[in-house]
């Protein structure tokens, strides 16, 4: 039976954050197909476009995020293997490839490129907390948001502004004059958010609950002609995959390729 759960915006954009840089989803991939261990050549030798001095670079910040280990962390020709907790997130890689394959990516990027892609646009600080009060209000302006989002007002026209460009946001006037709703694509983000946060609970110890809990808003359609009316409801865990990459997107509308490329330059070594 399916179970709902709230997502904290700072707890899901922390986890977003590690799962983000460059590189980091095809390692992942890697090591999970041709696997269970490899080196640091073969991780290069595997991921096309990738230096093994990049690659051991990003290995070992995958270790310090609890990605990857090594069984001896003083040899460095040992393999390197995923941590259980990169064996978990298959539910995420899903809910991002399919909600990139359905709202934003072109379809001619692989797997990988659209995991990749989708959370570059997510995990910028903010980003999460300002598309669930959009979510909750159904549309709010520039000032609403800076007083409710808590966040500084230069930070936050820039976040603004990248949440348009990346196809989440729109604005129907001027910064000070206009109202923000979410996209379709931002609408359809709770499946994703609610996977992250279940990956992050798996793996988190549970503390005991404070006397008063912090308020977390929880990522909801709003309800029609409710725009200043916020809505409660739970967001549905996404269920577990076979395995870390299985799935069967469905292709629907996408933004425009220029879109995308504009907010996903080509990846450096």
């Amino acid at each position: 039976m399916p179970t709902t759960s709230t997502a904290d915006p700072q707890v899901v954009e922390a986890a977003l954050r590690r799962l983000a840089p460059n590189w980091t989803t095809d390692i992942v991939r890697s090591i999970a197909k041709y696997g269970p261990t490899l080196q640091v050549r073969e991780v290069a030798g595997y991921v096309p476009g990738l230096s093994e001095s990049y690659a051991s670079k990003r290995l070992a910040g995958m270790r310090q995020d609890g990605l990857v280990d090594r069984d001896d962390a003083f040899d460095r020709f040992a393999p390197y293997h995923l941590t259980q907790q990169a064996r978990t997130l298959g539910p995420v890689y899903r809910a991002l490839s399919q909600w990139s394959s359905q709202h934003i990516a072109p379809t001619m990027l692989e797997r990988p490129g659209r995991i990749e892609d989708a959370l570059q646009r997510l995990q910028p600080i903010g980003t999460t907390g300002v598309v669930q009060l959009l979510s909750e209000n159904g549309g709010m302006t520039y000032n609403q948001i800076a007083v409710e989002s808590g966040v500084y007002r230069q930070l936050l026209a820039v976040r603004i502004a990248r949440l348009q460009a990346d196809g989440l946001v729109v604005s129907n006037g001027s910064r000070n004059h206009g109202r923000y709703t979410l996209t379709e694509a931002g609408q359809a983000l709770g499946p994703v958010y609610a996977a992250v946060q279940q990956w992050h609970d798996r793996h988190t110890a549970k503390s005991p609950a404070p006397a008063q809990a912090a308020k977390v808003r929880s990522l909801t359609a709003p309800a029609e002609g409710a725009q200043s009316v916020r809505t409660a409801a739970a967001l549905r865990r996404s269920p577990v995959p076979p395995s870390l990459f299985s799935h069967a997107p469905q292709p629907q509308r996408h933004v425009p390729y220029a879109v995308t490329a504009a907010s996903h330059p080509a990846r450096g070594r």
